[in-house]
């Protein structure tokens, strides 16, 4: 079944969400990316998948600003992004969450909440602001905090949440800065089958009208969110398509999915 694109945001009409082409990324002798392009249109939401090693991470290290391609383009919104600075590309309304959660460990739900929004409005090293008096800001971090179903652990140092709620407020961090595009990586990764029900859930919501892009391994979340499938194998595009024709190419069925191609017989 194919999941209608909700009304986008963030971008001209008209104009890709993201755009990649020719990219290519080598570490040492060893190509990671190889000639991957493809368009996003603003408010798809594109799985990437492929076994270990195919090269997914890398390319959302492209794509965000981590590493720098060896070759090609990449724009945002229409504009050239490749070799900016991740808070660059972040400030142009892209953002990220990674495998491993990126939290202050020490400071609170609330606390971690607010440094990201302070981030977004430019307020990061205004040490000389009351932090109680910026009253919007602190309205904002709360309702966010309520979407995110985070409220009853306000004060809970990020350090003593559970994984769940951990992967819950890094979703809440990157969406901070309501970015047109958000990137998510195994945002998934290492929970139980109902956290994984709850989660999807909650993605479905505080995405909506967003592009996303997201790196997973779960299938019932791949076929349960994307609007688009983009499968990888050893650096290079294998397929890009919607979720049915994805599932149908006997290509990615032999690569990825598990069902080897029928062999022809033999004459005797």
């Amino acid at each position: 079944m194919t999941r209608a694109v909700t009304v986008p945001t963030g971008f001209s009409a008209g104009t890709p969400a993201l755009e990649l082409h020719a990219l290519f990324k080598s570490f040492g002798p060893a190509e990671i990316i190889r000639n991957i392009s493809l368009t996003v249109q603003p408010g798809e939401r594109l799985a990437i998948i492929g076994p270990n090693g195919a090269g997914k991470s890398t390319l959302f290290d492209l794509i965000s600003g981590r590493h720098a391609p060896g070759s090609g383009q990449i724009w945002l919104g229409g504009q050239p992004i490749d070799g900016k600075k991740p808070f660059e590309i972040n400030r142009l309304g892209l953002s990220r969450s990674f495998q491993i959660s990126q939290l202050f460990p020490a400071l609170s739900v609330f606390e971690n909440l607010r440094c990201a929004m302070l981030w977004q409005q430019g307020l990061g090293y205004s040490f000389w602001r009351s932090l109680t008096k910026l009253t919007g800001t602190n309205a904002r971090t709360r309702a966010l905090m309520q979407r995110l179903q985070l409220q009853e652990v306000c004060d809970t140092p990020a350090q003593h949440l559970s994984y769940a709620q951990q992967r819950a407020l890094e979703l809440g961090m990157a969406l901070a800065s309501d970015p047109a595009v958000l990137l998510l990586d195994e945002p998934t990764a290492g929970m139980s089958r109902s956290e994984t029900e709850q989660f999807m859930a909650l993605i479905d919501e505080l995405t909506a009208g967003k592009t996303l892009l997201l790196v997973e391994h779960d299938m019932a979340v791949v076929f349960g969110l994307a609007t688009k499938i983009a499968v990888m194998v050893q650096g290079e595009l294998l397929a890009f398509d919607n979720p049915e024709a994805v599932r149908a190419n006997p290509l990615v069925q032999q690569a990825y999915l598990g069902h080897p191609q029928p062999q022809a017989k033999k004459e005797v």
